[in-house]
């Protein structure tokens, strides 16, 4: 190990009360999106840049929605410019129970306990350390190292990430590092996409008692959430080497995301997320609406999917479909530079090889593969994602840090 990835290591270690301070104050500056106000949180970043005198600027095109961007130089030269990504805003609480206060960043039986602790403070925490550390060591360090902690992500929103890649291409880079939870044993290259859709039947609607006058909004509803199943049978091919890396990955995919995972990595996936009809018990319902999340594997495309809902859609003449909000499913070389980096560092601190996979969920990431950047996502199990008790183990935290920093150094020194 060359004296500068040890030295990393060692400040690290010397660190690590400091590391998990940061973290926990990170979890109880509220950021729920909705409403998506991060202005607290953003507050906790800018102090510990502040102390530190890092480079870095606010870009807030929405003021409740300020995006952190930091850049600087290596002084060894040119080099390739890496892009370290995470996102500041996490889920809303609902009413569960939790062991410690969903705002708590409670520090407790080994664990960082709050929401947004795993999705994603943990992994924009170990972004922003990578930042600070590398900053330290600049001079040695080959090209461009730039920091983007964003909001906005949650509800695949305007004012963040994506506003970025729209309005300053400085932050689009040779490759993007991201700590969306993934699980130590795997790497992110690509992941599927949502098609969000909402559907409204309308019927004239009747008293209860007189179904022969009317037919029923939620029957035609249910009718038609049932063909709606039939996307799930639409074929589709992975690209290039995407189906090897994933024929090769299907026990690390049940792993990280759960048994099951790997058999619906590359189908079409439906859920009817929401459904609201009827006004009372003793009445025909004259309207319902569903919305439906509909994934799109890699290799899928949006018009093809779009095609099969409106022939099922066009045979309930009493239903329209409309748009949410829809993305593009994402891939980049699941063998990349960077992926053997992150291998070879997981590999030497931990003793295992992480193995790529495709994302069953969707993360900024694909905002830079979408422009054809590379982008790899590495980060901690998503224990308690956007459920009760969310929360990282510390252990955990700290590898993912350590892997970023050696990760973003090894690749800024080639």
């Amino acid at each position: 190990m060359t004296d500068t990835r040890q030295q990393l290591l060692d400040w690290i270690e010397a660190d690590r009360a400091m590391l998990i301070e940061f973290f926990a104050g990170f979890v109880r500056a509220k950021s729920p999106n909705p409403p998506g106000d991060t202005g607290e949180a953003v507050a906790h970043i800018r102090r510990f840049l502040d102390a530190r005198a890092l480079p870095y600027r606010i870009i807030d095109p929405e003021p409740r929605f300020p995006n952190v961007v930091g850049t600087f130089e290596g002084g060894a030269g040119a080099g390739r410019h890496l892009v370290l990504n995470g996102h500041i805003d996490v889920f809303p609480v609902g009413e569960e129970t939790w062991t410690h206060g969903p705002w708590s960043g409670a520090v407790a039986d080994g664990k960082v306990w709050g929401r947004g602790a795993c999705d994603m403070k943990c992994g924009t925490s170990a972004s922003i350390f990578t930042y600070a550390y590398l900053h330290r060591v600049r001079d040695r360090l080959k090209g461009r190292l730039t920091l983007t902690a964003v909001s906005d992500e949650e509800t695949f929103g305007p004012f963040g990430a994506r506003y970025l890649m729209e309005h300053h291409p400085e932050v689009h880079g040779d490759c993007c590092l991201n700590g969306e939870p993934s699980s130590p044993y795997t790497i992110r290259f690509g992941e599927k996409a949502p098609i969000w859709l909402a559907v409204t039947v309308t019927t004239r609607g009747s008293h209860g008692a007189y179904t022969h006058t009317s037919a029923s909004a939620t029957k035609i509803a249910a009718k038609l959430i049932g063909e709606l199943e039939a996307l799930t049978d639409i074929p589709v091919e992975a690209p290039h080497n995407v189906a090897s890396a994933l024929t090769a990955a299907r026990e690390a995919i049940d792993k990280a995301q759960g048994a099951g995972a790997a058999d619906i990595i590359q189908k079409v996936t439906v859920n009817i997320g929401r459904i609201e009809g009827g006004l009372k018990v003793n009445m025909v319902p004259g309207h319902c609406r569903f919305e439906v999340d509909i994934r799109l594997p890699v290799g899928a495309t949006k018009e093809r999917i779009m095609a099969a809902v409106r022939a099922i859609v066009g045979c309930f003449p009493e239903a329209k479909v409309e748009e949410i909000n829809s993305q593009l499913p994402s891939w980049c070389d699941p063998y990349g530079d960077m992926v053997g980096i992150l291998q070879d560092n997981v590999e030497a601190l931990r003793g295992f090889r992480p193995t790529p996979i495709v994302s069953l969920g969707g993360t900024d990431a694909r905002l830079w593969r979408l422009a054809n950047v590379p982008a790899y996502v590495y980060g901690p199990k998503p224990t308690n994602m956007g459920a009760a008790d969310e929360h990282v183990e510390i252990d955990e935290f700290l590898h993912v840090v350590r892997t970023h920093v050696l990760s973003a150094h090894d690749y800024l020194t080639r």
